[in-house]
């Protein structure tokens, strides 16, 4: 009996504000939890975007303080502010119309190569996992929670689906939840591995075949069905009123 892995079996139906606050719970897990920071947008295709707000962390997030804002920052629906940030994310989705999910954050190990400004290779399969090509950002001024600022950065980020922002954090697209999720777990991954390997005196070369590294370049952050998922229930789990209206 064979059985295939589709996400209809794997999860319940999820709208886009469940799918958000899944995620920002699933990456607090990951080391996505510095304090109040951080910004998870979707864009809705219409002129809007869905946002996680200003003064709720993503570990307490629900889907009913999920806030929708227009593409100047302004709240037009609910009852939270918009977060401080917001200007990296309004620069990116007026730039960057395509991109459909955006995470933005200060992770530790992602955090210190940005300070670094040193781009880190995947030196295993899990830290190349998700795809996307990875791009340091260090030709911006000032903070993005200033729009020139954050223009400058996304400008400079060009194509990159993943971004280490220097003296920042990280900034991580994709095409869905399950991309977006998919690349930052394998983005910090890669950020810890290299830096545990450096500390312990070995050279960051990689010994990964160079066709299976650029093969998962490539990668759309699509292709492992049930990762996201099964983080998706752990949450679920660990709250099981989560979805509750």
């Amino acid at each position: 009996m064979s059985f295939e892995p589709t996400p209809e079996k794997l999860l319940p139906d999820l709208s886009p504000r469940e799918e958000l606050v899944l995620l920002a719970r699933c990456l607090w897990r990951e080391g996505y939890n510095d304090h109040l920071a951080g910004h998870i947008t979707v864009n809705l295709g219409d002129g809007t975007l869905l946002c996680n707000p200003w003064l709720i962390t993503w570990n307490e997030l629900r889907p009913h303080q999920v806030i929708r804002i227009d593409l100047d920052g302004n709240v037009v629906e609910g009852d939270w502010p918009a977060p401080l940030g917001i200007p990296l994310h309004l620069a990116l989705h007026e730039l960057r119309p395509g991109v459909a999910w955006a995470v933005h954050n200060h992770p530790l190990y992602g955090t210190v190569w940005a300070d670094m400004g040193e781009v880190p290779p995947a030196m295993d399969q899990s830290s190349a996992l998700g795809g996307g090509e990875l791009v340091l950002v260090d030709e911006y001024e000032g903070a993005v929670d200033n729009r020139d600022s954050a223009r400058s950065a996304v400008a400079n980020m060009g194509d990159a689906d993943l971004a280490l922002l220097a003296g920042h954090g990280v900034f991580v697209l994709g095409g869905s939840a399950r991309a977006v999720h998919q690349r930052a777990v394998a983005l910090e991954q890669r950020c810890q591995r290299a830096w545990h390997i450096r500390a312990a005196g070995g050279a960051l070369e990689s010994r990964l075949p160079a066709s299976f590294v650029e093969g998962m370049k490539r990668s759309d952050g699509e292709g492992f069905i049930g990762f996201w998922e099964a983080m998706v229930r752990e949450e679920l789990r660990a709250d099981p009123d989560l979805l509750a209206p």
